[in-house]
């Protein structure tokens, strides 16, 4: 009887502890994250052509429409506006180092960083020019073919044969400063640019002739 007993108890405790589970709140759910504003590239255009205080705008040295006139500052018109934006965040949180840039994108929120990046991907780029006559067969084959036997791959299957990239995953190159593009794929090379596994991987296997020659091919694409 007294085992009975207990069963019924144990039983009708159980009942009870399930039934105010039951009534018991569940906890609320996490807030799913803002969407990010919609880009507001004249918000972009005032940010990157006022200076910010005790320095300079981003327009001088990238110039107002961002066609950059100094040829080791790239120019930024007409690039794809997520590779900007990933750019600046990479800029802010030190994952791409740059004394010179970090500053200027530590000052911006992420909705002002896709406000210029927008603005920017809006201008239209100025073609450039390729000057190495000397080089500009070799830079032709590597940047349309590759070097096959040091497993360098063709830079056109990523950075297409004109050079416009493919938006959100490669960026535009052609027409690009060749002196910028020389100094950063010698930084790829080199491991003061490590923002790109990718990028560090086909460096490293170019020596600085060939970097020259790719990277005036790339100046005189359009």
């Amino acid at each position: 009887m007294k085992l009975c007993t207990h069963l019924l108890l144990a039983a009708l405790l159980g009942a009870a502890s399930m039934t105010q589970a039951a009534e018991e709140p569940a906890p609320p759910a996490a807030a799913a994250p803002a969407p990010a504003a919609k880009p507001d590239p004249a918000k972009g255009d005032t940010l990157f052509n006022t200076a910010l205080p005790n320095s300079v705008s981003c327009a001088s040295c990238h110039n107002a429409d961002g066609n950059s006139a100094i040829a080791v500052n790239p120019k930024l018109a007409q690039q794809h506006p997520e590779y900007l934006l990933k750019q600046l965040q990479e800029f802010k949180s030190g994952k791409r180092k740059s004394a010179v840039m970090q500053p200027f994108a530590s000052a911006l929120s992420d909705q002002d960083m896709r406000d210029v990046a927008w603005f920017l991907g809006s201008k239209q780029a100025k073609t450039g020019f390729a000057k190495e006559k000397d080089l500009i067969s070799l830079g032709e084959r590597i940047y349309r073919g590759g070097i096959p036997d040091r497993m360098i791959p063709a830079c056109a299957g990523c950075h297409s044969p004109n050079g416009a990239g493919i938006p959100a995953q490669y960026p535009r190159l052609g027409g690009q400063h060749a002196d910028y593009t020389d100094a950063q794929l010698k930084a790829f090379r080199d491991g003061a640019r490590a923002n790109s596994a990718q990028m560090t991987g086909v460096a490293r296997k170019m020596n600085d002739r060939e970097i020259k020659a790719v990277a005036d091919y790339i100046a005189g694409l359009r």
